[in-house]
């Protein structure tokens, strides 16, 4: 008997990886694999989910999840961004987050900027994520994503001490001061 290795993983692979220091995600049925992230990466997406979670959560318009958290957008495609916004409650499931959610972040890590940048945001974008922002500390610079026509435009950004005003979810006020310090 010949035993095959599977061609594309799905969640039951990802769902049978032991646990240790690693991230792991499927894209595309591929396993990619990076390190845990450094402390001034925890600290900045902490500090931007404390805003979301006021803006959303308080206003009852939705719900924030932060890393480690499993977002399953298809068969092949199981990831762990750095933040999740939902905004529809039948999307959270015992597996995780099931579907494309309303947004996503990733705040870059020298490790993961390639990754974030380009394979996951054209992924993403295929699979019906509608805002994705991509968070950069060394940069201090925050860049807000909408999907269109299958690709992303920038809908806003903003960087160092500013106010960013997002012209998608009106009264919603991003203070980057707060997120650098």
């Amino acid at each position: 008997m010949v035993s095959r290795l599977k061609q594309e993983l799905d969640y039951s692979d990802y769902a049978a990886i032991p646990p240790d220091r690693n991230r792991y995600e499927v894209l595309e049925g591929e396993l990619v694999v990076t390190p845990a992230p450094s402390p001034l990466h925890q600290r900045v997406s902490k500090r931007l989910q404390r805003q979301l979670e006021e803006f959303f959560e308080t206003g009852g318009r939705g719900e924030v999840f932060d890393a480690p958290i499993d977002l399953i957008l298809s068969a092949h495609d199981v990831v762990q961004p750095d933040l999740v916004l939902v905004l529809d409650p039948a999307q959270v499931s015992a597996r995780g987050i099931e579907g494309p959610p309303a947004l996503l972040v990733e705040v870059l890590s020298p490790s993961s900027r390639q990754i974030d940048r380009s394979t996951k945001a054209k992924r993403y974008a295929a699979l019906g994520v509608v805002h994705y922002w991509i968070l950069d500390p060394e940069a201090r610079r925050i860049e807000c994503y909408r999907a269109a026509g299958g690709t992303y435009a920038l809908a806003a950004e903003a960087e160092g001490d500013a106010t960013l005003l997002h012209p998608d979810w009106p009264n919603l006020t991003l203070e980057l001061r707060s997120i650098w310090s």
